[in-house]
């Protein structure tokens, strides 16, 4: 499971965006474990990717 930091890594955006999708529930969905630690599903955040996928058709 991803660590909100590894989360903004991969998706290079700041920490802060991360915290902004979680506090909007625009983002992928999340865990949180240990009563406060936020973990994201390597699946999950694919899946919520997916979902935001464009379907523009290249020009």
């Amino acid at each position: 499971m991803l660590s909100p930091k590894e989360l903004a890594d991969w998706l290079g955006i700041s920490l802060q965006a991360v915290y902004h999708l979680n506090h909007d529930s625009t983002g992928p969905a999340y865990y949180v474990v240990g009563g406060q630690r936020v973990r994201y599903r390597r699946s999950d955040v694919e899946a919520w990717l997916e979902a935001r996928r464009s379907n523009r058709a290249a020009a």
